[in-house]
């Protein structure tokens, strides 16, 4: 009897071997949204989902990307009241709202008219004189703007929406959902440089990403800051140096303060944020971008599982770091 049984353990190790399949690496790349992205995840299936991200990625250009002439945001800012609202358009707004309302107003949605004004769109920057600036500021307010019945309601018809700072981050975590819709458990999804992890290596490891140090001019080349580690965290960049335009021996940052109407003026070039969602860690990079260090620092606390690294110059220190104090749980042990 004892042998039998030693019988059945035998068999039953080698059929558990022969089932199991260690996780294949997958990688795959392509362009979306004016960048790139770039998925990396571990799967014993092997399945390549290069087809679905990028048919994810089209339908979500359809719906929120001002670069597309019909798509549902387009339609909304030309003031299309037939057009049907679809999920991703109402998960932006939404969370719009919500963070706008956590961050005094320091990240709008509404800003649309003065990045045009600007010259940080599609559109040629026109001649701008405080009594202009004025002007386009009275169509910037996200509290003139809801949803009711599944319909846009603005207060003027001439406000429009920009989701730029806050849809990349969705689009990344639409593709983490899609993957863990697959089962896999183990990825690093990137879209520009907003990104989404998910679980460990295989090797139990976590994902090490890299924080780039910032330029002085736009065509610099890239080198890294800080390298950080991610385990089911997202993680967004908001930096001044490298959008940007000179002018009259001036630079104005594609950073417009909503409040003012102008490109913030302050010595912060760099703000990475990790959050739990990719949307949520793009928002607030963008607000702490506009409001500084120093407002963004009083904020956080406030701000549920945010954490912030700041980079700022300083004429006499050169780059000066600075960032939260649960930020440094996601630093490499050395």
């Amino acid at each position: 009897m004892k042998n039998f049984g030693c019988l059945l353990l035998f068999v039953f190790f080698l059929t558990s071997c022969e089932q199991y399949q260690p996780p294949n690496k997958i990688s795959f790349a392509g362009e979306a949204q004016g960048t790139y992205y770039a998925i990396t995840y571990y799967d014993a299936q092997n399945r390549n989902l290069k087809t679905q991200a990028d048919s994810l990625l089209k339908a979500f250009d359809q719906s929120v990307s001002l670069w597309v002439p019909q798509s549902i945001i387009s339609r909304v800012n030309q003031g299309d009241s037939l057009v049907n609202l679809d999920e991703i358009f109402i998960h932006n707004f939404n969370l719009s709202k919500q963070i706008a309302k956590q961050t005094n107003g320091y990240f709008d949605f509404t800003v649309s008219p003065l990045v045009e004004a600007w010259g940080f769109s599609f559109k040629e920057k026109i001649v701008l004189t405080k009594t202009k600036i004025d002007s386009i500021k009275t169509l910037v307010n996200w509290e003139k703007v809801s949803l009711q019945d599944g319909k846009v309601i603005k207060s003027d018809p001439r406000i429009r929406f920009d989701f730029n700072a806050i849809a990349q981050g969705h689009s990344v975590d639409l593709l983490g959902q899609l993957l863990e819709s697959k089962g896999i458990q183990s990825y690093l999804v990137d879209v520009g440089g907003e990104i989404r992890s998910k679980g460990t290596k295989p090797d139990g490891t976590k994902w090490r990403i890299g924080i780039e140090k910032p330029s002085l001019e736009a065509n610099d080349d890239r080198s890294i800051q800080q390298v950080i580690e991610l385990q089911d965290k997202s993680l967004a960049t908001s930096g001044s140096y490298r959008k940007y335009y000179e002018e009259n021996g001036k630079r104005y940052s594609h950073a417009i303060d909503p409040k003012t109407g102008y490109p913030v003026t302050h010595n912060l070039l760099s703000v990475t944020v990790i959050a739990a969602s990719a949307a949520e860690a793009d928002a607030y990079a963008t607000a702490f971008l506009v409001m500084g260090l120093e407002k963004s620092k009083t904020l956080i606390p406030q701000l549920p599982a945010v954490e912030a690294y700041f980079i700022s110059w300083d004429q006499e220190n050169g780059f000066v770091i600075d960032w939260t104090t649960g930020f440094q749980n996601y630093l490499p042990h050395q």
